[in-house]
This record gives structure tokens, sequence and C-alpha cells, in this order.
């Protein structure tokens, strides 16, 4: 029996229960979606197979929605097919329009209520089609901003309390001391945070900002309750490096070969990181 794209909200309830992680592995192109699925497959794990609205020029909604659709139809595993940092209200339905099975509104970087509102029309529009939401509470920064600001970036449990009650959202992003992009040092995570945060909201959380946080830090975060953490950068830069040695020597087809063999592998040991099921 074929496999088609399924939604998001069992996958991720399931990891909160058994106290493991799904990962949601960005993708910008052909050979990425083929890679991550491929470790899916390999290790018989579910996938969730992101693509970000920053990269849509390289790589388009329609398109990314017709390719994966088509390799989750030839998969014995779960996979679910999410936008992620949908900032662009238009954008997110139009996400959901086209057959994405879960998206995520990202209005953190707005004043609270501005978010909240912002969450629930995306909330309201997505549960009408079988879509799940996530949102997001606190701000994940770049690089090393995460320092800057110190807690006040941090999601705080009675705001994480109050938004997921005031916009229905599936799932939460909470900011405890990751950022996106290249690393400078591993990051201190406030797992005390983590821990509060946990206690006050019942849904899965996400971790956005995994690559480059630590083995150790994304064991114990999904040990204390994240259900879904986001690699993107440590993806690109294992392609990347699968690639580099002898570049000049080798043929084009070859490289594009060894670039999705880096997103597979590299997704494998994050499988094992998040103790998936």
């Amino acid at each position: 029996m074929k496999q088609m794209l399924v939604n998001s909200k069992k996958m991720l309830e399931e990891a909160k229960a058994g106290h493991y992680a799904v990962p949601a592995a960005n993708i910008v192109n052909l050979e990425n979606i083929k890679g991550v699925i491929e470790a899916a497959e390999e290790t018989k794990h579910p996938l969730m197979v992101c693509l970000a609205e920053v990269h849509t020029p390289t790589l388009g909604i329609e398109e990314a929605a017709a390719i994966v659709k088509y390799y989750a139809e030839k998969s014995n595993q779960d996979i679910a097919l999410h936008y992620d940092h949908g900032f662009t209200i238009e954008l997110v339905k139009k996400a959901i329009d086209v057959g994405f099975t879960s998206v995520m509104i990202d209005g953190s970087s707005l004043p609270f209520e501005e978010n909240v509102a912002k969450t629930k029309e995306i909330v309201a529009y997505a549960h009408e089609r079988n879509v799940t939401v996530e949102a997001e509470i606190g701000h994940v920064g770049e690089g090393d901003s995460y320092h800057v600001e110190g807690n006040t970036m941090l999601t705080t449990p009675e705001e994480a309390k109050k938004f997921v009650e005031q916009t229905g959202v599936d799932s939460l992003a909470v900011s405890i001391g990751t950022a996106h992009g290249e690393y400078k040092g591993i990051p201190h995570l406030n797992f005390e945070r983590l821990q509060e945060i946990a206690t006050e909201v019942s849904i899965p959380l996400v971790l956005h900002g995994g690559s480059g946080s630590g083995d150790e830090n994304l064991s114990k975060a999904v040990e204390l309750g994240i259900a879904k953490v986001n690699i993107c950068t440590d993806l690109l830069n294992a392609a990347r490096d699968n690639t580099k040695d002898g570049y000049a020597e080798r043929s084009y087809y070859d490289s594009v070969t060894l670039a999705k063999d880096g997103f597979k592998d590299c997704l494998k040991h994050y499988y094992e990181v998040f103790h998936t099921k």
C-alpha cells in the first residue's frame, strides 16, 4: 500500500509520549529531498521535510509539494511536509492549499498580541484543511545573537501557556538558548527554563537552531520534552564537506551524489541523537 504525506500532529504527539524527537530536515533541492528520505527509509523512522520561506526562491512551494509527495508515495515511512518559518500569511496559506501537511507561522518578532492574532488566523485556515500548525513564542536569534539579550530573548512559561490557550496551535517552538546558523562554540541551553515550559504546556515542543548545538545538549533537550528539532546548517555543511576533497578532479554528477549522501549521513546521525523511534 502506498504511503502518502501525513499530518504531523500524531507524529509529534507520539514523539512527545515516547520521549524522542522527530527531525525536521530543511531542504533546498532535489538531492536534499532524496537524501533525507533515504535516511528515513534506511533507519525506518518518521521524518518532517521542511521548506523554509527564505528558501522558496531556490525551491518553489509548488515544486516542493509535488516532489515530496512523489517520494512520500514510494516510502514506507511516515513523512510530513512542513512549511518552515512562514512570515507571510498569503504564502503560508498557499503552502496549505498545494498540499503541505504542516506549517509554521512565525510571528515571534511581533508583539505578543499580534503574534496571537496572526497565529489564530492560520490555525483556523489550516485546521479546516487537516493541516497542523506550529508557532513560536520567544525569539531564536541568529549566530551569536542569543547572547546579546540573555534571558530576555527566552520563552517564558507564562507567555507560552497563554499563547497556546489563545491560539489553539498544535506545536510550539520555544527559545532556550539556541540560534539559527553558525555558532562560535557550543551554546549553553537553559534546561531549567525548558522544564518550566514543559510543565505549563501540554502540546509538543519544538527546538529551532539544532545545528551546532551539541549532541549532548540536544539529547538532553529531547529527554526534557522537545518532540521536534529543526536541522538546516549542519545538513548543508555536511553536503559541502562531502564534496570538498578532490572536487576539481571529479565529475559534477559524482559530486551531486556525494552531496546527497552527506545530507543522508548527517540526518542518520541526528536520528540517533534524538532517540527517534
